[in-house]
């Protein structure tokens, strides 16, 4: 009897490993066929846009599944994982056979069509539970109970009803859908510049990256917290995800600050902030940037200037925070790193910045994000060989396709069900109808309805990944902003910034919540903590309705003087939050640091001849003058000599 209980076990890990080398394998290869796809869309195009997509969607949809099976133990769970996953395969290949004949019918009416979407739907929510938890699966079942209930709702909230072959119609043929403008961003961009992204990591350009920041930070007091706020800074230029930072570069970055006396919740602070900052940085910003162009209908290298400014306001004021805290704490240097590092690194690696060179140029010339991004690919595949640490092989590249998949499934996911939410808001008219409400709710005001946007994108954020938080914005809140006479580019900016806040802000706070894994502090302590260091992204977004300049609208004098003004305002509330400079400031010069910062920055043209204004920004100045001249004079007074 023990021999024959061993040889089923025996036998049952033999099974369990075939079941996950086939299961795999199967991943891998959709994989490279999603990686084709996206490739050959982008570099050649000639493929209707409703079939690309459609294809896209069935083949991430079936992979994620596949791979939700293989982690799951209970055996009928995996069955129906994998079933799943073949029916979210079909609608792609259906679609793509019978689309001419759908487009004669004129809607999706065949009982078969009807088939397709309700497999295809539960696919997608399963997706969504499992790889991005319960809000975004609740959202989309409330949608659509109000698209089919929504003639028991009385008064102007309710409607007719839809049946399933009108809904079918709407989400799985039309571009308001399944397979609307976020769907197409996210075949057409977002998976193709997470493919360069990982690429760029695969080769070692993350490795220059923090070696250079290093270089340059290294020796400066508090220099591992300024080369974690800069060197994950620098990486979210080529991936563009918080909590992929903070797994990345946290790993090396937040021990090395508490080996030189960060405390725990300061270091894994000072990574989470930093690495949401790779959102809001250029040339390659989270995966919303992309969204954002294509429904404002700008060029993507019109959003990546735009947002420059706003995002190199965010890294300065968190090396300003890192710097003070770093005094306050009397921090050593990096020994290892400085200008040695540095030169060693550019002389060795700095060719592996190429490619991303390259991009920026290809960007400015004029030329496609897309076509841009595949001969970027192409050129590191070129520059790869040079050294053999960097080579990269057909089994590096497999690694790049599997990885590039696990890191966009959840974005496709929440698209996906963003989708479905948006062809609903859509179908109803329920989108004008928030809109108009939250225009009613501020009356005339605009600073009113700047606040509810605010707690609407706020609230929204919490609970959604950035790009389904950033859609659903752009849907409900955008048009009320837009209503009020904002350039349509501020007022996207404005909901991006307060919907990506998220990754920093509890209850969800995904990025400070990662770094808290690694630095062993409490999550919430290290969110709070998060939150004061970046502050910016509370702050600046007002500016961008204030002082449009600091977005590249308006003239050149316009552009500088808003830069200056916004530069002096964040620098001065920055150190108002530390609540140190060379010593620790009073209560008082802190409130007056945060009061100047305000007035300094005054929600006006930047060429406003408006007396209130010009007083208001004169007071501004006479207050941090005078602040500044206290501290400059009392700097080396000990800070309990300051009283309170």
């Amino acid at each position: 009897m023990p021999n024959m209980l061993a040889s089923l076990r025996l036998n049952n890990a033999q099974t369990g490993q075939t079941e996950a080398t086939v299961v795999s394998l199967i991943y891998g290869l959709l994989a490279i066929a999603v990686t084709a796809l996206v490739i050959y869309g982008a570099f050649y195009g000639g493929i209707t846009a409703l079939l690309l997509r459609s294809a896209f969607l069935s083949a991430v949809t079936a992979a994620g599944l596949a791979a939700l099976g293989m982690r799951t133990r209970a055996p009928l769970g995996r069955i129906i994982f994998y079933l799943l996953a073949i029916v979210a395969l079909i609608p792609g290949p259906y679609l793509w056979h019978s689309y001419l004949d759908i487009i004669m019918r004129g809607a999706m009416s065949e009982p078969m069509d009807r088939y397709v979407f309700v497999g295809m739907l539960i696919a997608v929510l399963v997706l969504v539970r499992f790889s991005l938890g319960w809000a975004l699966l609740m959202l989309s079942l409330v949608a659509l109970a109000y698209a089919y209930f929504g003639y028991l709702i009385p008064g102007k909230y309710g409607h007719g009803g839809y049946d399933i072959s009108r809904l079918t119609s709407t989400l799985l043929l039309s571009t308001e859908g399944f397979y609307g403008v976020p769907m197409g961003v996210a075949v057409e961009y977002i998976f193709l510049f997470a493919l360069l992204g990982t690429f760029l990591m695969k080769i070692g350009t993350g490795e220059v990256f923090v070696d250079i920041a290093r270089g340059l930070t290294g020796r400066i007091q508090g220099g591992p917290g300024l080369s974690a706020a800069l060197s994950s800074a620098l990486l979210g230029t080529i991936n563009g995800s918080a909590v992929a930072n903070v797994v990345t570069t946290g790993t090396f970055t937040i021990p090395l600050m508490k080996r030189v006396g960060y405390s725990p919740v300061l270091a894994g602070a000072i990574e989470a902030a930093a690495s949401s900052a790779g959102q809001i940085l250029p040339p390659i910003m989270g995966a919303a940037a992309f969204l954002m162009a294509e429904i404002i209908g700008v060029p993507y290298s019109q959003i990546a200037l735009a947002a420059l400014i706003p995002g190199l306001l965010y890294v300065l004021a968190l090396m300003i925070s890192v710097r003070l805290e770093a005094g306050r704490l009397n921090l050593a240097p990096d020994m290892e790193g400085g200008f040695a590092l540095l030169r060693e690194t550019i002389v060795k690696r700095g060719y592996l910045l190429l490619p991303l060179i390259g991009l920026v140029t290809l960007l400015m010339t004029g030329m496609t994000p897309t076509k841009a991004a595949v001969y970027c690919l192409i050129f590191g595949l070129a520059i790869s060989p040079f050294r053999r640490e960097t080579r990269i092989g057909p089994a590096g590249l497999w690694l790049v396709c599997r990885d590039t998949l696990s890191s966009t499934l959840p974005i496709v996911a929440a698209v996906a069900a963003a989708g479905i939410v948006i062809g609903v808001l859509n179908l109803t008219g329920m989108g004008l109808m928030f809109s108009s409400l939250i225009v009613d709710l501020g009356g005339s005001s605009v600073w009113a309805i700047l606040l509810l946007t605010a707690g609407a994108s706020f609230v929204l954020g919490m609970g959604l990944p950035t790009s389904a938080a950033y859609l659903l914005l752009a849907v409900l809140v955008a048009p009320a902003l837009t209503k009020l006479g904002l350039p349509a580019i501020s007022a996207h900016m404005f909901i991006f910034y307060f919907g990506l806040v998220s990754a920093i802000t509890p209850p969800v706070a995904l990025a400070a919540y990662a770094a808290a894994s690694i630095s062993g502090a409490d999550a919430n302590a290290t969110a709070v903590e998060a939150m004061r260091l970046g502050f910016v992204k509370l702050f600046v977004p007002f500016l961008f309705v204030g002082m449009p300049g600091i977005l590249m609208i308006g003239t050149t004098g316009d552009i500088v003087i808003a830069t200056l003004l916004a530069t002096i305002a964040v620098s001065t509330m920055t150190v108002a939050f530390a609540g140190w400079f060379g010593r620790g400031l009073a209560r008082l010069e802190r409130a007056g640091l945060i009061a100047s910062a305000v007035l300094i920055a005054w929600p006006a043209p930047v060429a406003s001849t408006d007396v209130l204004t010009l007083g208001a920004r004169l007071l501004g100045f006479v207050i941090l003058t005078a602040i500044a001249l206290r501290l400059l004079r009392g700097r080396g007074q000990a800070a309990s000599s300051v009283t309170s």
